[in-house]
């Protein structure tokens, strides 16, 4: 699982065919920076459930 406040674009080559990659897809987006972090998936929250999702 890697996470990046940026781009997924290149992860693949760390996380594997298997793994995810967290981060962000689309722009334009504009709103308070908690707001967007939630909205991205940035939270300890979203990583531990991919995580998860991974193992089972």
């Amino acid at each position: 699982v890697s996470m990046e406040a940026g781009s997924r674009f290149g992860w693949e080559r760390y996380v594997g065919l298997n793994g995810r990659a967290i981060g962000m897809d689309e722009f334009g987006a504009s709103a308070p920076a908690g707001e967007l972090m939630q909205h991205f998936g940035f939270t300890a929250e979203n990583m531990v459930a991919v995580a998860k999702d991974l193992l089972d």
